[in-house]
């Protein structure tokens, strides 16, 4: 008896969320049907021509947007951005770089040398416990 096995299916916002697009702005025939984990590959490998302008100008997600303009999703919430961004609205707002936009990249700067400073402790504390063990 063989066993048939069925082809590994998510939602669209799932797919969407992925392939790092929004939606919303998705062909209606993406949106409303089912994305096969090899239909997902193949948008990966050899992305149409609407994933291609997606990527390109958008909109944008939150996270697209946060990762573009150097801060966390908590801070675009902060900032009041709580719509998807096109390309060029996070390319003005870089350009008109808001005193929100400036504390929350300093923020995320300091939480990433945090995490480095972290990391380090960590990795010492293990290579003590390590020098410890073989004694």
């Amino acid at each position: 008896m063989s066993s048939h096995q069925s082809a590994q299916t998510m939602k669209p916002a799932t797919a969407a969320k992925k392939l790092g697009v929004y939606l919303e702005a998705t062909p209606a025939e993406f949106r409303e049907g089912v994305v096969s984990r090899s239909e997902l590959s193949a948008l990966q490998a050899d992305p149409p021509q609407w994933l291609l302008d997606l990527r390109a100008s958008g909109p944008h997600p939150r996270p697209v947007v946060a990762e573009k303009l150097g801060i966390s999703i908590a801070g675009l919430a902060r900032g009041g951005v709580t719509e998807p961004l096109t390309t060029e609205q996070i390319d003005a707002l870089k350009d008109e770089d808001p005193g929100w936009l400036r504390r929350e990249r300093s923020t995320q700067s300091d939480v990433r040398k945090e995490n480095v400073r972290v990391k380090k402790l960590h990795a010492e504390q293990a290579e003590k416990r390590a020098q410890r063990s073989e004694d």
